[in-house]
């Protein structure tokens, strides 16, 4: 038989064992945390680059053109498009000197009467698209470029068409055919080319554009792209893209269409003679601006003419605009320059900004105004030299937060605050049943009484 003391004694033993049970439970607890801690990280695969060449780079966006009327019913329809940005005002500011635009594109065609004198040729980068032998028409690039900097012709340069402009001087980079070349297919489906753009954007930065225009894009963010347009801006340089031409066939929002998609690039939209969203722009959270792009007119090459529509001519037009601020106030950074046309916007969305229209239609003479403000108030680009926030500079402290580690001690202060709560009951009991035994009465459940041994 077992009496009351020996029982406690008993029970006494057991609540010790336990403890150290759940002391060593803890320990291991800890040491597995350290161990796990200690060993190396697993390793975790690159992130693959999405492939390049998967769509088209230029065809979403190019601009459909078409012959149109003789040079001396030219300047006249090409007054619409000019005075809807108010283009002839900031003429009394800045017609656009000194200032080089690179421009992307097919080509731009140097004797056209438009532009004769003003474009500078840069090297091919489609070289091998074509069969040998082969002249490239040069319809987009030059349709372009004389949107930028035409600067007229005839008498007194009072025909043909003047672009936003008409003083500043074209660098013509080839990066893609025009659509009706044999080469077109051959461009897009070899990876040959995948760089082209990426390493005309280069060579217009290295050859002098403080702006660069490209009305092109494709669904396919391609890394060398991304790269050179970070170049582009780094070394400050502004790029304005064209958004796309994709609204008409996409419902909701449309794909993002890259370079004008990037970081620090002005994406342009369409807007139709009514200053609104023309129906093929794309709608998306890209879009910065709107400016022309129904049925604009501009020059071809050997004195043709043509008219287009697209994302494509709206582009040209806001880079013009880049070109008067940046001839009239050169030390503005590029994001100042874009923070010159959207606070100056004309026909603002309410709210400020919608992804189909931006922050609405780019007015040239209030971007100029806007710039002047900037170039007064600001530095030239970012905080002042010097400047900065908080205490002074000193060695960044890192604290690293090892979950395994935090998991074993969790663990471990759970099993010692069961230890505690098993050590706590113990005592209260032995507390209970000290007090019964000096009073004289039995211990609840016959603790007291003379138990049989078991046989």
């Amino acid at each position: 038989m077992l009496t009351s003391r020996r029982r406690g004694r008993c029970l006494t033993r057991a609540a010790a064992v336990t403890l150290a049970l759940l002391t060593v439970l803890a320990v291991l607890a800890v040491l597995a945390a350290t161990a796990a801690t200690a060993a190396p990280p697993a390793r975790v695969p690159a992130a693959r680059s999405p492939a390049a060449g998967v769509s088209s780079p230029r065809a979403a966006v190019a601009a459909t053109l078409r012959s149109t009327d003789p040079p001396p019913e030219i300047r006249p329809t090409e007054q619409a498009q000019l005075a809807a940005i108010g283009v002839t005002a900031a003429w009394r500011i800045t017609r656009g000197n000194g200032v080089t635009v690179g421009v992307l594109d097919s080509g731009a065609d140097p004797t056209a009467p438009d532009l004769a004198g003003s474009v500078t040729v840069g090297p091919d980068y489609t070289q091998g698209a074509d069969p040998p032998g082969y002249q490239p028409p040069h319809l987009h690039g030059t349709y372009i470029a004389s949107l930028i900097a035409g600067h007229g012709s005839g008498p007194g340069d009072a025909g043909g068409i003047i672009g936003v402009a008409p003083a500043a001087t074209i660098l013509s980079v080839r990066v893609i055919p025009d659509d009706q070349e044999p080469g077109f297919a051959t461009y897009n489906a070899k990876s040959t080319f995948d760089d082209a753009i990426g390493d005309g954007i280069r060579y217009a930065v290295s050859h002098g554009a403080s702006v660069i225009n490209m009305s092109l894009g494709g669904e396919t963010p391609i890394r060398n792209l991304r790269a050179a347009v970070g170049y582009a801006i780094a070394h400050d340089v502004v790029v304005v893209a064209a958004a796309g031409n994709d609204g008409a066939t996409t419902s909701g929002y449309t794909p993002y269409s890259y370079p004008a998609a990037f970081p620090g690039v002005i994406s342009v939209g369409a807007a139709g003679t009514n200053g609104r969203r023309a129906f093929f722009s794309d709608r998306n959270a890209s879009v910065v601006i709107l400016a022309p792009g129904v049925n604009v007119i501009g020059a071809g090459p050997g004195g043709s003419y043509l008219q287009g529509s697209g994302t494509s001519p709206a582009s040209a037009f806001v880079a013009g605009v880049a070109a008067l601020i940046r001839s009239r106030y050169p030390r503005l950074s590029p994001v100042q320059v874009e923070q010159a046309v959207i606070s100056s916007a004309a026909d603002r969305p309410s709210g400020g900004y919608r992804p189909d229209v931006g922050f609405g239609e780019v007015n040239a003479p209030a971007a100029l105004s806007a710039a002047a403000r900037l170039a007064a108030t600001a530095p030239a680009s970012g905080l002042a030299a010097g400047s900065r926030f908080g205490s002074p500079p000193g060695p960044i402290q890192v604290v690293h937060r090892d979950k395994a580690r935090i998991d074993g001690y969790g663990v471990a202060g759970a099993v010692l605050a069961l230890a505690a709560l098993v050590l706590l009951t113990w005592a209260g009991v032995r507390i209970r049943r000290s007090r019964s035994d000096r009073a004289g009465r039995p211990v609840p459940g016959g603790a007291s009484q003379q138990l049989a041994e078991p046989h």
